[in-house]
């Protein structure tokens, strides 16, 4: 029996996918695939996953270039699990180094270096949207990004006051103020994303969708 008849996509609509360096057994990440993601996987002979924060299908490397080419495709016992050997063109982790697992809870200290510029790469919003995921995950008592997000007021107080600011500034202040006060507005509009996990990708989506749609015809669309 072929292994596409082995996985019931009724029963699992998202495998979790191991990734391996075919050449030194690293593992590099763990993602997810649905049917759609698999078939693209094996017709195009890159890896395709489905985004679950971004909630679409993504080509490993669409953004970065930094793609997982095919060597295998291996199946678990219980057929649910899926094992990617490939060959990683680039950095597989979003942050720039070589592999996700990077963190050591034993030694707590980070045990693999930043190989690439995730700015250059990414873009800064997005670069900023996984900074801050990274400072949500921490144990920094100094960070004004994770102490925001331990307070739903707080942070809601602050994407106000910033929307407020920037008004303000639009109205009756200097292009720079008006820049700094947007800047202002994004970074805590990001920390807010980050708090309910919403990729920015979404956000552009979103967007995107809007492209030739009248304002009356976009808030007609909106669901009740």
């Amino acid at each position: 029996m072929s292994e596409i008849l082995k996985l019931d996509w009724q029963k699992n609509p998202l495998l979790p996918v191991i990734v391996q360096d075919s050449g030194t057994s690293d593992v590099l990440m763990l993602a997810y695939m649905n049917e759609e993601a698999y078939s693209l996987t094996r017709s195009s002979g890159y890896a395709h996953y489905f985004s679950r924060s971004k909630q679409r299908i993504w080509k490993k490397g669409e953004s970065s270039n930094h793609t997982q080419e095919i060597v295998d495709i291996l199946l678990d016992c219980d057929s649910d699990t899926l094992l990617l050997k490939v060959k990683q063109n680039g950095v597989a982790c979003h942050t720039g180094r070589r592999s996700c697992f990077f963190t050591s809870l034993k030694s707590e200290r980070t045990v693999l270096d930043k190989e690439v510029d995730i700015e250059a790469i990414y873009g800064v919003v997005d670069a900023l949207y996984h900074t801050i995921l990274e400072r949500k995950n921490s144990d920094d008592t100094k960070s004004w990004t994770k102490k925001i997000l331990n307070d739903k007021e707080l942070l809601k107080s602050k994407i106000i006051e910033e929307a407020n600011e920037l008004c303000d500034a639009i109205e009756n202040e200097s292009d720079e103020n008006v820049i700094y006060e947007a800047a202002d507005l994004l970074y805590h509009s990001l920390v807010g994303l980050a708090s309910r996990e919403i990729s920015p990708d979404r956000v552009k989506q979103e967007l995107g969708r809007r492209f030739g749609m009248s304002g009356i015809e976009e808030k007609n669309s909106r669901v009740k």
